[in-house]
């Protein structure tokens, strides 16, 4: 055995065997560190926020029906209605951010329970359309804190080896909230009415009661801890939820570096000069950005842009309208219909959490990409076909109903 190598003139320094074979041969692959099981639950009951915001998706398309015939609005009403959750969701995730600062990532997951739980019965208890918009408002403002919060701190509590499968629970959970919502519209469709819907929205209260007692058994997140000078529930928290005592460290150094904590620091508290309100930030991003933080910027807000504009928020909105327009015209057909499509596509993103740190998030994205540009085109085509058609098209109704399900599929 010799103690070196040489080829072609050059000097390797690895150890070989007579045969020209490195030791390196022998030595067992690396194995990947198993998934961290502290970090998988606080991510989960993280996540549960994101029930709210599927639920009040999924529920309203199928709520409308009976809110348009109980309380006699129009369609601009109705429109109104359905889509003015973004807008009061946005003032919420604004929000939410200086909250989550202040009090915490997490009480920030109570606050936006305890307001969705209160938006919820007062969309329960309405008893006009004015009413049912307030009830509205404040259902919205609580979706905009859930769906800021739970990804922030589902990626500050993971580890980096789990990270992009943990952060895609978000996604899993509104997917889930929008077939808990289906389900309820499906349930309640047999009452009169008047009770039907008010049920359908009232119920989607009990989810927040479970976020709130589910958050206290979950640690505060380890970056806000650090921000505190709480350098020693930080580490606490950072040896349970990393794949290593070396990764817990490492972690805790970036973030008191991010801090601006002396490395050498070793106190279990320490006084944090307080900072601005996110103004520096801003600035940073807006005003005075680097090439590669504007490259980033343009990604981020060029994804989420195009995600929301390309209109899958209607299609899910409108699906009992679109398997009208196919030819189910029974409501309970309706809703049955919906009822499939969610249980498909929470399955469907079930199967893309799995893949994320395997195949890449590149792949996956410009894979669903390409469906969603081909599903919805196809799928405007075929309504278009039957609303200009005087009779059936068993071709074009088939070919809505596919599209609608790839559309799903290929979306988020």
């Amino acid at each position: 055995m010799a103690s070196m190598g040489e080829q072609n003139g050059v000097v390797s320094t690895r150890p070989v065997m007579a045969d020209n074979r490195s030791f390196a041969d022998f030595e067992p692959a690396v194995k990947k560190p198993k998934r961290n099981k502290f970090a998988f639950a606080c991510a989960i009951l993280a996540s549960l926020t994101s029930i709210l915001l599927g639920y009040d998706i999924g529920v309203m398309s199928g709520a409308i029906i009976y809110i348009q015939e109980d309380l006699k609005i129009n369609d601009v009403q109705k429109e109104i209605l359905m889509g003015i959750l973004n807008v009061y969701s946005l003032v919420g995730s604004c929000a939410a951010g200086r909250t989550s600062d202040w009090v915490g990532r997490r009480y920030t997951i109570v606050l936006a329970g305890a307001i969705f739980f209160l938006g919820a019965l007062l969309m329960g208890f309405a008893t006009s359309y004015a009413f049912l918009m307030v009830g509205r408002f404040v259902a919205g403002i609580g979706v905009g804190y859930a769906l800021m919060i739970a990804p922030v701190y589902t990626a500050e509590v993971s580890p980096a080896s789990s990270r992009g499968f943990l952060t895609s629970f978000p996604e899993v959970f509104i997917n889930g909230g929008i077939l808990l919502g289906y389900v309820s519209n499906y349930a309640f469709s047999k009452l009169p009415t008047d009770l039907g819907w008010r049920f359908m929205l009232g119920v989607g209260a009990i989810p927040s009661v479970f976020l709130a007692v589910g958050v206290l058994a979950m640690p505060e997140s380890p970056r806000w801890l650090v921000m505190q000078g709480r350098l020693g529930e930080a580490k606490k928290v950072l040896d349970k939820t990393s794949d290593s005592i070396e990764e817990a460290q490492l972690r805790l150094s970036e973030i008191k570096e991010a801090a601006g904590i002396p490395q050498e620091c070793t106190d279990d508290v320490v006084k944090v000069q307080k900072r601005s309100h996110g103004e520096g930030v801003w600035k940073e991003l807006l005003l005075y950005p680097t090439p590669a933080v504007r490259h980033v910027l343009i990604c981020g807000i060029g994804i989420h842009f195009f995600q929301q504009a390309s209109g899958i928020d209607a299609v899910v909105l409108y699906s009992p309208t679109i398997f009208e327009k196919a030819g189910i015209t029974s409501s309970d057909g309706k809703l049955l219909a919906t009822v499939a499509v969610g249980f498909v596509k929470t399955i469907t993103i079930l199967i893309a959490t799995f893949l994320l740190d395997r195949i890449g998030r590149r792949p996956l994205l410009l894979s669903s990409i390409i469906g969603m540009v081909a599903s919805l085109t196809t799928l405007g085509f075929s309504l278009t076909i039957i609303d200009h058609s005087h009779e059936k098209i068993p071709w074009a109704i088939g070919l809505c109903i596919t599209m609608f399900w790839l559309t799903w599929r290929c979306s988020r």
